[in-house]
């Protein structure tokens, strides 16, 4: 009699179809956009069923539903203080990240200016940046330039800091090879540095332009008669929490639109030179 022998099953394994790849990929995506969304409207939820059912004053938390009347009623006066904070901000970044570069790269090729300069630029940005905001305004007066100064004071910093370490952080045996085939300082600093920081630039930029947004609004708390800042101010003196809020609401999507062109930019700079 010839007994079988029971075996256990063989499994091959079987990959993923791209098909498949593709979907779990597509749903990571929208997970990604939908979570945050659901946790916003269930804080917007929550934030409204505790100014209704918990007897709160409107002037010291309406519900999103007034703060939205007041976003459609006041439409045209809010957007005519949105343009110039979105300008000072646009105006007080762009110059900030040339500065902060060009400061970043004179530090990286001379040792000796990096040791001249940095450390007074770390003490200067130990002080509290709120306490010098009023000199700005003695010095350069109560219009725009003073508030444009002082954001830029403000935000070339983290775009100096994140330049250094990108600059700094090329490879030892790439700057030997350099130094092999004679290249010159300057020739590295375009050729070799420069091309691997911009991941480093570009997370100081994140930073950088959500203090130019800060840096503005503070200068409009202390002396304008126009911005968000300066509504925001005025409208809490008149105990109108609902427009303050909605002042609030445009200036945190304002800042979330330029961020959202910072990390566009940076898709596409990581695109050009080559970089994952």
């Amino acid at each position: 009699m010839i007994m079988v022998e029971d075996r256990a099953p063989i499994v091959i394994p079987i990959r993923a179809s791209g098909l498949s790849t593709f979907l779990t990929t597509m749903w990571s995506n929208q997970w990604a956009l939908v979570l945050p969304v659901m946790t916003a409207f269930l804080f917007l939820l929550a934030w409204q069923a505790i100014s209704v059912y918990g007897n709160i004053s409107p002037t010291i938390l309406p519900p999103p539903t007034m703060v939205l009347d007041q976003l459609t009623d006041n439409f045209p006066l809010i957007m005519k203080h949105t343009i110039p904070t979105t300008y000072e901000t646009l105006l007080a970044f762009g110059v900030s990240i040339p500065l902060g570069i060009a400061l970043a790269a004179l530090m990286v090729y001379s040792t000796l200016t990096y040791q001249a300069l940095y450390p007074n630029i770390v003490f200067f940005q130990l002080i509290p940046k709120i306490a010098l905001a009023p000199l700005f305004i003695v010095w350069l007066g109560i219009g725009s330039p003073s508030r444009v100064t002082f954001s830029i004071f403000i935000c070339f910093f983290p775009i100096l800091v994140a330049t250094a370490a990108g600059l700094q952080s090329v490879d030892m045996n790439m700057l030997r090879l350099c130094r092999s085939l004679r290249m010159s300082d300057w020739q590295i600093l375009v050729r070799v540095r420069f091309p691997t920081s911009p991941p480093f630039i570009f997370s100081g930029m994140k930073v950088a332009v959500t203090l130019a947004i800060i840096g503005i609004v503070v200068g409009e708390f202390i002396a304008s008669q126009r911005g968000l800042g300066y509504l925001i101010l005025f409208a809490s003196s008149r105990q109108q929490t609902d427009l303050a809020l909605a002042c609030i609401a445009v200036l945190c999507l304002v800042g979330l639109v330029l961020y959202g062109c910072v990390v566009l930019g940076e898709k596409v700079v990581m695109r050009l030179y080559g970089v994952r």
